[in-house]
């Protein structure tokens, strides 16, 4: 335990407290490492409970790290501190992660792959706990920076074949950014007899009974207030204060009486969040003090500790002090530390410090933190280059240079995620300040706040006037900007109206263009517009501007080959780019390609390869394909929860609901419960809109036909009928030959589906085009001849692991007076994660690169290999690359 300061006191109260961190340490050194967060408000006892685990934490390697009020915005500050004693081992890690971890660092020039740094972060922690477990302490998480949040959580949640513990300490209320995942732990109050026995063994005050009692219920059971409150002379502050304030009050109070150079000498210390004395004390012989009398003035107070560190005794005496000082006293501090701080290996923390020492504009200060928010933005800081850009625009004395800065911090808080934060900042951006062309970026800024906002529908809106503004000027931003909008609100699901918006405003374009085809579309149909189409999907430009609207023209002409190029291309350029944005496009458009195909094991590794990356950048869930491999999986009790979680998110994200009702409608028509495929799928055609009202129209053939819906049957067939006519493929053209079938009941109908659909790559259609030509012969009672289709359809199903179709082939079979042999992937016995594990194994992987792809510890790779290994009855990895149902 600590010797210094307010933690010297035994710990009171705290039983529970402790026997939870005794278990994480107890389960860190046998192998079983984990994260936990403590929880509470200032004073509580949160990093008393830390210290003390520190101290008991036998055998065990001790990091430490500590956020700072005033470097929150500093990207990756607070991993760089707790990593500074590890940094030897960079060496140890692989080439990739080493270089990511250096340039987070700013060791190194370059953009690091920011999906890597928390795997690089979680092998620097592995090689240092070779030698013995490893504890991370990180107190005041609540203030570090997000970026190193993101990277800490990542890594906590990876922890369990690690013999390594982190431990967090966040006050309470306030952001907890990606903690909340982690197992927590609310740290409350003492009780009123534990209040007594600290307050005797804590304080060596002589207090009365009353005095006593009237100090207990004013402390409401904080530990610290306990122990502070009486040093102060009196505890009877105004009524309604928060022990919080009360608390900082009396840290201020302690330090009043000082001489000016000792206060000043606090002030400098407060104001440097890295508690660096190679910082602190040059900074304060540019103040002409005398230094031995000042800190010997402020050591006295108990405030403050002066040795290795530079240390508080508490973070809320930190941040009391610097704001009990005098705004010039701040500046000085300030100032004086930017000149000590090095421009060359620190000129971030410079210019910040640079601009904390401005009473005014200042342009040159302004362009220096512009240039930091360009290094922070390299880096991933994307909230530190939001706060760097937002602190130059108030700096900045030409009123354009402060609307571009402006415009830039509010761009990039949206690409943080911080989206209200955004739109404050924008409202305070005035009109004046802005030409045209500065309209028409607030205007996109507007739009796409709007958009990711469900109760917002003015996004289509801005985005339109945006392009108006542009129109003259730029024809080609114009279009672009048009282009955006269209695909954010065909993706969100307020396509709704949108298209014929954005066509009206469009300026006319260069063939082959989108847009035009779009207009053709919409304006003469599908016949017209396929050619157009096709022609856009060929150039492939669109496919490098908007993937993702190039993906839906490809679903809407049923064209799965330009499909699966789009597939390939997106997630090359992810992989070869580092982008996580790229890439997660790129493994999500992939699931559904291997659903529909009938590679249920690409789908799930894919799947799992996509959520580990989603983590690991702190992105948002995305669901569509995750729906779309529930339903075809066919396991009723999984698909319906997550069909309510995504339902959920659609109706607070405003993502697409489509998706769900389509998933729905093909997982009830193979349960046979025609009437919710029904419901689900004319909602998924009325809402569907490009490419996926497309997709729900044989679903929609098929339940209506059999809840004897004939004239909602025939419509959506006429329908169907247009549009694969006009695309031409054969798929196309197969499934709408098998809904022909269901709606007219002449053979030839299906002849002509299993025909067209034979050599198409979706085997989920070419199984369906069997099951129900087989379906509609054993209905005709020519059972000898239904059995050959039920028993290709019941192959190819079962094969591929459509459980669902598979049993209602089996059924059908059955029926006929023949048993469907029960079969299925020898992998599905795996979960979605050891499946990934095996497919890379298979393909020659070993542990460490399968650890880099799957963002896991080498260790849990061996762990779901040794599960794969039980369950498939094999012994070695020869036998995983020799197993076909991997599908590599």
């Amino acid at each position: 335990m600590r010797t210094f300061g307010l933690r010297t006191a035994a710990i009171v109260g705290r039983h529970e407290e402790i026997r939870r961190l005794d278990a994480l340490l107890a389960a860190a050194g046998a192998g079983q490492g984990g994260g936990l967060v403590l929880r509470g408000p200032a004073g509580i006892g949160k990093s008393t409970l830390l210290d003390h685990a520190a101290a008991t934490a036998d055998g065990f390697q001790i990091i430490r790290a500590a956020g700072a009020q005033f470097e929150k915005e500093m990207p990756f500050a607070g991993l760089h501190q707790l990593c500074v004693p590890l940094l030897g081992r960079l060496e140890t890690l692989l080439g990739a992660h080493r270089d990511a971890l250096r340039v987070a660092f700013g060791l190194a020039e370059g953009t690091p792959e920011l999906f890597r740094v928390g795997l690089a972060t979680l092998g620097l922690l592995v090689s240092a706990a070779r030698d013995r477990p490893l504890l991370c302490v990180i107190d005041d998480a609540q203030w570090v920076d997000s970026a190193s949040i993101g990277a800490l959580a990542f890594l906590a949640r990876r922890l369990a074949c690690e013999p390594i513990a982190v431990l967090f300490g966040a006050r309470t209320p306030g952001p907890a950014g990606g903690l909340d995942e982690l197992p927590g732990l609310t740290i409350t109050g003492i009780g009123d007899t534990d209040a007594r026995t600290l307050l005797s063994t804590g304080t060596h005050l002589t207090l009365d009974e009353q005095i006593r009692d009237r100090l207990i219920a004013e402390a409401r059971g904080n530990p610290l207030a306990l122990l502070e409150l009486p040093r102060a002379g009196g505890f009877a502050l105004p009524e309604g204060t928060s022990v919080q304030s009360r608390l900082e009050r009396v840290f201020a109070d302690r330090a009043a009486g000082l001489p000016d150079a000792a206060r000043l000498l606090l002030t400098v210390a407060s104001a440097d969040p890295t508690g660096d004395p190679g910082l602190l004390w040059p900074a304060a012989r540019l103040l002409d003090l005398d230094l031995s009398a000042a800190a010997t003035a402020a050591t006295a107070t108990g405030l403050i500790d002066f040795s290795n560190r530079v240390r508080f005794c508490h973070p809320l005496a930190r941040s009391a002090l610097y704001l009990a000082a005098d705004p010039g006293g701040r500046r000085t501090a300030h100032s004086v530390l930017a000149r000590a701080t090095d421009p060359v290996t620190d000129p971030d923390r410079r210019a910040w410090h640079r601009s904390q020492a401005c009473a005014g504009p200042d342009d040159e200060v302004a362009a220096e933190l512009e240039r930091s928010a360009l290094r922070a933005q390299a880096r991933g800081g994307v909230a530190a280059a939001a706060a760097f850009l937002e602190r130059a625009a108030a700096l900045s004395l030409d009123p354009a240079d402060r609307s571009g800065r402006t415009l830039r911090a509010v761009s990039a808080l949206l690409d943080a995620g911080s989206t209200d934060t955004a739109a404050d900042l924008l409202a305070t951006a005035g009109n004046a300040e802005f030409d045209e062309r500065g309209h028409a970026l607030r205007d996109q800024l507007r739009g796409r706040i709007a958009f990711v906002r469900p109760d917002d529908d003015n996004g289509p809106m801005f985005m339109l006037r945006a392009a108006q503004r542009l129109a003259v000027r730029d024809p080609a931003e114009a279009r672009e900007c048009l282009l955006e909008a269209l695909e954010m609100s065909l993706l969100v699901g307020r396509g709704t109206g949108m298209m014929e918006r954005v066509l009206a405003a469009a300026p006319p374009g260069h063939p082959p263009d989108v847009l035009d085809a779009l207009r053709l579309l919409t304006t003469r149909g599908h016949h017209a517009a396929a050619p157009r189409l096709h022609e856009v999907l060929r150039d492939g430009q669109l496919r490098s501007r908007r993937p993702a609207l190039a993906a839906m023209l490809a679903a809407e002409l049923w064209d799965p080959d330009s499909y699966a190029a789009i597939v390939d291309w997106v997630m090359k350029t992810g992989r070869e780019s580092g982008s996580p944005l790229m890439l997660r496009l790129g493994l999500a458009l992939g699931v559904t390609h291997a659903v529909l195909t009938g590679d249920l094991g690409s789908a799930i590794a894919a799947t799992a390869e996509e959520e580990a990356l989603a983590d690991a950048t702190g992105g948002s869930p995305v669901f569509y394909h995750r729906l779309h491999l529930a339903a075809m999986r066919g396991r009723p009790r999984e698909a319906h929860q997550l069909f309510a979680t995504a339902t959920a998110a659609a109706h607070r994200t405003g993502q697409l609901i489509a998706n769900v009702h389509w998933s729905a409608a093909m997982l009830h028509n193979g349960l046979v419960d025609y009437p919710a495929a029904l419901t689900a799928a004319r909602q998924a055609v009325a809402q569907g809109g490009l490419s996926m009202a497309g997709f729900a129209l044989p679903e929609l053939v098929e339940a209506a036909m059999r809840c004897d819906e004939p004239d909602t049957a025939a419509a959506a067939l006429e329908s169907l009928t247009a549009r694969a006519a006009a695309a031409g493929t054969a798929t196309g053209l197969g499934v709408a030959a098998y809904a022909r079938g269901l709606v007219t009941g002449v053979e030839e109908h299906y002849r002509e589906a299993v025909d067209r659909l034979a050599d198409s790559p979706l085997l989920a259609y070419r199984a369906r085009a069997h099951l129900l030509y087989g379906e509609w012969l054993r209905r005709q009672g020519r059972r000898r001849h239904s059995r050959e289709h039920l028993r290709t359809a019941h192959e190819l199903l079962s094969g591929a692991g459509f459980q669902a179709y598979a049993r209602r082939a089996a059924d059908e079979l059955r029926a006929t007076g023949e048993t469907a042999r029960r079969r299925g992937p020898t992998y599905d016995q795996l979960t979605m994660q050891e499946l990934t594990v095996a497919r890379l194994v298979a393909t020659g992987a070993t542990t460490n690169e399968v650890a880099a792809r799957l963002f896991l510890s080498p260790r849990t790779v061996d762990a779901h290999l040794r599960n794969v290994f039980r369950k498939l009855g094999i012994t070695s990895r020869r036998q995983l690359r020799s197993n076909p149902e991997l599908g590599v």
